[in-house]
């Protein structure tokens, strides 16, 4: 059994031995940290306004960086 608490998922979808199109094998999917909070506890630490802003959040704990599994090289930022 896999941690059910990481942000990170796979799945790899049913693929039939009489399909057409050849297996795409593992998906990813990124669960976003609120899920696994109950309630949204007070006080918070926040981000200033213009932080808030770039990272689409006001409090840091909900706060998910997406990190793209499918890509592998691609140009560096």
């Amino acid at each position: 059994m896999t941690n059910k608490h990481t942000p990170m998922k796979t799945y790899v979808p049913y693929h039939g031995k009489h399909d057409p199109c050849p297996s795409i094998g593992k998906n990813f999917y990124s669960t976003p940290p609120h899920l696994y909070m109950g309630f949204q506890p007070p006080n918070l630490p926040q981000y200033s306004p213009k932080e808030a802003l770039q990272k689409g959040t006001l409090w840091p704990a909900f706060y998910d960086y997406y990190d793209n599994p499918y890509k592998t090289g691609g140009a560096k930022r």
